[in-house]
């Protein structure tokens, strides 16, 4: 393994997790539907936790977490362009439309989340001794809350866009009703919610 490129994951996690909370808290600013208010609180303050996760493995490897990285910058560029999509969503004033454009934009910030989590655990496989431990620990703290953030997400901005659409939408979504924390979790919540939008 490359250990630049370890150290590049550690730092564009860490990115993201801020980011992640800039995103939660512009989408809690957009949101119009109770249920999902009360999950993306609940996700960032699991997210800020995140934040705390990542620094301390920098930390204990003896890693500055506040190192930039182009890496970190352009996951930085990202988040920030998340944000202003949503900001520009409610100054534009449509019913509906910012809470769309929050739920689009944490489903796009969470996919990265998502990725990087899945990526620490696979090199926490590779790495030995402490490394290994310490990352081991960060990803099983940590994981399956990100999977729930992704997979979570993803079903309710389908579902607000169909009910957007003036279709049957079926809220809170199967994925939240089911607890979904895998890909075929999902796959199996979005079959069943069309037996139930029937």
């Amino acid at each position: 393994m490359k250990d630049t490129q370890v150290r590049e994951l550690l730092y564009q996690a860490l990115e993201t997790e801020i980011g992640g909370v800039q995103v939660y808290e512009t989408a809690l600013r957009c949101v119009k539907n109770e249920d999902l208010k009360k999950e993306w609180e609940e996700y960032l303050e699991q997210t800020r936790n995140h934040v705390t996760v990542v620094e301390d493995i920098l930390t204990k490897l003896d890693l500055d977490p506040n190192e930039e990285t182009p890496g970190r910058k352009v996951v930085r560029t990202i988040g920030e362009s998340l944000v202003e999509s949503m900001e520009l969503a409610l100054e534009e004033g449509e019913p509906g439309a910012a809470q769309l454009a929050a739920a689009e934009a944490v489903v796009l910030a969470e996919t990265k989340d998502h990725q990087n989590w899945r990526l620490i655990g696979e090199v926490s496989k590779k790495v030995k001794g402490e490394v290994a431990k310490l990352l081991k620990e960060a990803y099983d703290e940590v994981e399956h809350e990100e999977d729930e953030h992704y997979y979570h997400t993803k079903g309710w901005a389908r579902e607000l866009w169909l009910e957007s659409l003036g279709m049957q939408a079926v809220l809170p979504p199967p994925e939240e009703v089911e607890k979904v924390e895998t890909a075929m979790g999902a796959a199996r919540a979005e079959q069943a919610r069309k037996q139930t939008a029937k």
